[in-house]
């Protein structure tokens, strides 16, 4: 999307069509909100971007916590299992080129997020709690490490708009992804001390993008999965919120309610994406009437919020439950 995904978005804006995309790439979102949020407004057309897997089953799975619990959610932290059958999984190396490219660009990320001047969002309750950048999960009884793509800058997007348009309690968020035990800390350590010294440099990002199999250790392949291993695997996005009561002032104490829930779905890259997509693209069509009153670029949770898109999801075996709710 860095290179090929702004030709489009503008060529529906003038156009007067809406659009939406499966970019996982903070830059160029916020890039196209700060160049066409405007022009699309004015046009009465939407452009939501973000609308595949990872954002969707994080952005709406925050929403989806919010409105289960019975009170005011004011923290969420989510963690990502992706479980691979016999055969393994992979993934194909444009997700890969995307981080290289992300990563090595951070200092025009702040520049453009300077530029779009966003309002701070304000911290109801107690503070979220920063994990570590490695920790055990007792949950899960394995390791856990930050989750490295867009899921929070586009949560954060959402919280914002509902809270500056629609007055809603915005709610914190962390997004961490399980790991497994040991073995795979330290293979993950070593490979990410290496991507990060690489990426650096224009001969590091050269090998990073030729090689991509061998500095990922498997993970990235530039054939991308197999039928096989794309039948055998699986995600499950699990949200551990917490919150206050009804009648309890989130600004006095410690929060009191806790609430557990998931997004579980088939493989994530070419199965779960295309749900998402298609969902939204429906949603954007049949939910009009739910849609944010003027037209702009937003985040899916912005964009989606009032509509049945959570319902259409879960139709289609992208699905989403509580686990557990405050007694």
């Amino acid at each position: 999307y860095r290179f090929f995904g702004e030709p489009v978005v503008e060529a529906c804006v003038e156009n007067g069509a809406s659009c939406i995309d499966i970019s996982g790439e903070p830059q160029f979102l916020e890039g196209m909100y700060l160049k066409y949020n405007e022009k699309a407004a004015e046009k009465g057309v939407y452009v939501i971007g973000s609308c595949g897997f990872d954002s969707i089953p994080a952005d709406m799975g925050v929403l989806y916590t919010r409105d289960k619990l019975k009170g005011t959610l004011t923290g969420v932290q989510s963690f990502l299992t992706v479980k691979s059958g016999p055969e393994g999984a992979c993934i194909h190396d444009g997700t890969w080129k995307s981080a290289v490219y992300g990563l090595a660009d951070q200092d025009n990320l702040r520049k453009l997020r300077k530029k779009i001047g966003y309002a701070p969002v304000p911290v109801v309750g107690a503070k979220l709690k920063r994990r570590g950048l490695v920790f055990y999960n007792r949950e899960f009884n394995e390791y856990s490490i930050p989750f490295m793509g867009s899921d929070v800058s586009v949560v954060k997007r959402s919280q914002r708009y509902l809270h500056a348009e629609l007055q809603e309690t915005p709610v914190q968020y962390g997004a961490y992804v399980n790991i497994g035990g040991l073995g795979s800390v330290i293979k993950l350590m070593f490979a990410g001390i290496l991507f990060l010294l690489l990426v650096k440099f224009s001969f590091g990002r050269k090998l990073l993008i030729k090689y991509p199999e061998f500095f990922s250790a498997g993970r990235f392949t530039k054939k991308g999965p197999t039928q096989k291993q794309m039948d055998g695997t699986s995600f499950t996005m699990t949200f551990f919120g917490e919150g206050y009561s009804e009648g309890t002032d989130p600004q006095n104490g410690k929060p009191n309610v806790k609430i557990c829930t998931e997004v579980k779905g088939p493989e994530p890259g070419y199965v779960a994406t295309p749900i998402a997509m298609v969902q939204a693209a429906v949603s954007l069509l049949e939910d009009a009437a739910c849609l944010p009153k003027r037209g702009g670029v937003y985040s899916p949770g912005a964009a989606f919020s009032k509509t049945k898109l959570i319902e259409r999801l879960n139709k289609r075996g992208v699905e989403f439950s509580v686990i557990s709710k405050p007694e």
